[in-house]
C-alpha cells in the first residue's frame, strides 16, 4: 500500500507509539446522498480508489477531477494487535468540511470545520486483526457562508479564487496511549521574567501520578521538576536562571531561532506510563508608541504573503520537505517573515518556521456571506485554530478576518462591526502573547496594527501616500475607509500588508497581475519601485509583498507555482532587505 505523507503529524507534542493511516483507501461519490441512508457506513461497495490524505480534486490523488462532488465517502482497512492495557487514539488533522467516521461499523466522531484537527478514542470499537475505518464527508459547493478561504465556489478557478479542495486533506493516524496520559501542554514566554509558563492536562488522573519535566538548551539540562498531581490540569512556571545560560543569546528570533527541549514524563507510582517530547521559544511580540518590538527591539516586519498552495496536491503539500523549502525560499529572497493567506497551514509549515526562524501571521480561512450560522461557524473553528497553534513561538500574529470578507456590511451594519470586535476580543480572551487584526487591510474596529492593502505601482503615489499620517489614513483601498465607523487610528503600527502583485509569466500561459512586466529587468525594477517606496516612508513599519508564488491563473508571484524563481535570488533579496542592487 502506498503511504505518503510518512512524518510525524504533530511536531510540537510527540511520542513514540503511532500508526500512520495515509495511503489509498477505498473512495466514492455520493451525489444523490444516499450513502446515509443505504448505510454505506457498514456495507458498501466502492468503486474508486484516493490516495489519503491528497483530495479528490488534486492529482496526488490518483483521481484529479474538479466537478463538484459535495457528498464523499472513504474506507480503509487496517491491522491491529490489541494491548489490553492501552487507549488508541485516531487523529484526523483536517477534513474539509463536515466529517462523520465510523469504526468497525460503529459511530465514533463528527466533527464540523475544514481546516482544524479531531480525534477520539475508538478503543471500544476495535478489535484484534483486522479493523475498518469509513469516512462520510461533506463540502457544501455553494454555502458562503462557511469558511472556505480562496476556496471557490464555482467549477473552474478564476481571478483570485482557487480549485476547492473536499474531504480529509492532512494526515489520518492513530495513537496508542496508556489507560492514563498527557493530553494537553501550553507555553507561554515571559523574557522579561526569564520563564516560562507551563499548562497542562492529565485524562484519567489517577492517585501517585506525578509529571516530570526535563528542559534543556542546546543539549545542556536547564531544569527539572516533578510535579504531584491534584487534578487533572494545572499550571507551573520554570524561571530559566541558569549560569551556563547566556540570557542575550537564547531568545528566538528570525535571525536566532533559539529553542528549548522539552521532555515530559507521565509517572504512575514512579514508573513512567507516558512521555511526550515538545520544544518552546523564549519571545515576545508587542507595539509601542507606533513601533513594532521583538524581545523588546524595534523590529521592521518585511513578509511576503504565501498562500500555500501547490500545482499537485492544492491545499496538501506534497511531502514536508516542501513545507520547509517554502520556509527556505522565503528567507532566500530576504524576507523575515510570511503571511499565511486565507489558509490554516499544515503545523509542519509552523514546526520549520520555528526551527528556521520566521515570523508568522496565522490567518483564518473566511467565508464570503454573513449570517448567525456564519458567526458560530468561524469563531468555533478559529478557537480550535489558536488552540492548535499556540506553541509555536514562530506565529506572532493573528488574523481572524481578511478585507471584510463574511462581513461585507461593516459600513453600515452595527451587528457586524460588533463580530469584527468580538473576533479581536475572542481571540485576545485566548491568546495574549500575540497581536491581533480585527480585518486585516482596510474597515479596522479594533486592532494591533494599522494593515493596509495598496496595489498601487507607482513609486512616486506610493512614496507621497505615505509622507504623513492624514495621507495615509484618507487613502480608500479598493473604496474602502481604512477605519470602520466609530472606529480610529490610535498610534497602531501602520504596515502595508498587501502590495505589489507584480505579474511576471515566463510562459505563453495566461495569467493576471495587479501590474506587468515583461521582462526579468522590467520585473526587478518594478519590485524594486513598490518596496523602496515603502522604505522611504517615516510612517510605514513593515510590509507584506503579494506574493511568495504563483497561484493557478495568479502569476504575480516571485517563484512559479511550481517554485522556480522568476529573477535572480540574489537580486531579489537585496531588493527586499532595502540595499542597492547590482
Amino acid at each position: 500500500m502506498t503511504n505518503l505523507r510518512p512524518e510525524y503529524p504533530r511536531p510540537h507534542f510527540k511520542r513514540d507509539q503511532w500508526l500512520n493511516l495515509n495511503g489509498e483507501w477505498e473512495f466514492e461519490y455520493d451525489d444523490d446522498a444516499r450513502g446515509l441512508n443505504e448505510k454505506w457506513y457498514k456495507d458498501h461497495t466502492f468503486s474508486k480508489r484516493i490516495i489519503v490524505p491528497f483530495c479528490y480534486q488534486s492529482s496526488l490523488s490518483g483521481i484529479g477531477e474538479t466537478d463538484f462532488h459535495d457528498f464523499v465517502w472513504y474506507r480503509r482497512h487496517f491491522e491491529l494487535k490489541l494491548d489490553t492495557h492501552s487507549r488508541y487514539i485516531l487523529h484526523f488533522g483536517a477534513v474539509d468540511y463536515e466529517a462523520w467516521v465510523w469504526v468497525n461499523g460503529e459511530r465514533a466522531v463528527y466533527h464540523r470545520g475544514g481546516h482544524t484537527p479531531f480525534k477520539c478514542e475508538i478503543t471500544s470499537f476495535l478489535q484484534s486483526g483486522q479493523n475498518t475505518i469509513v469516512v462520510h464527508a461533506s463540502d457544501s459547493s455553494t454555502a458562503l457562508d462557511q469558511p472556505r478561504g480562496k476556496q471557490y465556489w464555482k467549477e473552474q478557478s478564476e481571478n483570485i479564487f482557487y480549485t476547492r479542495t473536499t474531504g480529509i486533506w492532512q494526515t489520518v493516524w492513530l495513537e496508542t496511549v496508556s489507560s492514563s496520559f498527557l493530553s494537553e501542554i501550553f507555553f507561554t514566554p515571559d523574557i522579561d521574567n526569564k520563564r516560562i509558563k507551563f499548562d497542562y492536562r492529565v485524562d484519567s488522573l489517577q492517585l501517585d501520578q506525578k509529571l516530570n519535566v526535563e528542559i534543556s538548551f542546546k543539549g545542556n539540562i536547564i531544569t527539572r521538576d516533578t510535579l504531584s498531581l491534584i487534578d487533572g490540569h494545572g499550571t507551573r512556571l520554570f524561571y530559566l536562571n541558569h549560569s551556563g545560560i547566556n540570557h542575550e543569546n537564547w531568545l528566538w528570533s528570525p535571525e536566532d531561532p533559539n529553542l528549548f527541549d522539552v521532555t515530559i514524563d507521565l509517572l504512575e507510582n514512579g514508573k513512567r506510563i507516558d512521555r511526550v517530547q515538545s520544544y518552546f521559544g523564549m519571545r515576545k511580540i508587542a507595539v509601542h508608541n507606533g513601533q513594532i518590538f521583538l524581545n523588546n527591539k524595534p523590529y521592521y516586519m518585511r513578509l511576503v504573503l504565501d498562500q500555500g498552495y501547490f500545482p499537485e496536491g492544492i491545499l496538501t503539500a506534497p511531502s514536508e520537505l516542501d513545507l520547509k523549502k517554502d520556509i527556505e525560499y522565503t528567507k532566500e529572497l530576504g524576507f523575515n517573515g510570511a503571511r499565511k493567506h486565507q489558509k490554516v497551514e499544515d503545523p509542519l509549515y509552523y514546526y520549520w518556521a520555528d526551527q528556521l526562524g520566521l515570523l508568522v501571521w496565522g490567518e483564518m480561512a473566511n467565508s464570503y456571506a454573513y449570517s448567525d450560522q456564519a458567526v458560530q461557524r468561524i469563531t468555533q473553528e478559529w478557537q480550535e485554530v489558536i488552540q492548535r497553534d499556540y506553541n509555536h513561538p514562530s506565529i506572532v500574529a493573528w488574523v481572524p478576518i481578511n478585507e471584510s470578507w463574511g462581513v461585507p456590511d461593516l459600513l453600515t451594519s452595527t451587528k457586524q462591526r460588533n463580530h469584527s470586535l468580538t473576533m479581536y476580543h475572542l481571540t485576545k480572551s485566548l491568546d495574549q502573547s500575540r497581536l491581533v487584526l480585527s480585518n486585516d487591510g482596510w474597515e479596522h474596529t479594533q486592532s494591533d496594527l494599522c494593515t493596509i492593502h495598496d496595489y498601487e505601482s507607482s513609486q512616486e503615489i506610493l512614496e507621497k501616500r505615505y509622507e504623513t499620517i492624514d495621507s495615509a489614513l484618507a487613502f480608500l483601498p479598493a473604496g474602502k475607509t481604512i477605519y470602520a465607523p466609530g472606529h480610529s487610528y490610535q498610534d497602531e503600527p501602520i504596515l502595508i500588508s498587501e502590495f505589489g502583485g507584480i505579474s511576471y509569466k515566463q510562459s505563453e500561459w495566461d495569467g493576471w497581475g495587479y501590474s506587468n512586466a515583461n521582462s526579468e529587468e522590467e520585473f526587478l525594477n518594478a519590485y524594486k519601485s513598490v518596496v523602496d517606496a515603502l522604505y522611504t516612508s517615516p510612517l510605514i513599519k513593515g510590509f507584506c509583498y503579494t506574493q511568495l508564488t504563483d497561484v493557478e491563473q495568479e502569476i504575480n508571484g516571485l517563484l512559479t507555482y511550481d517554485r522556480k524563481p522568476k529573477a535572480s535570488i540574489d537580486q531579489l533579496k537585496l531588493i527586499t532587505e532595502g540595499q542597492k542592487i547590482n
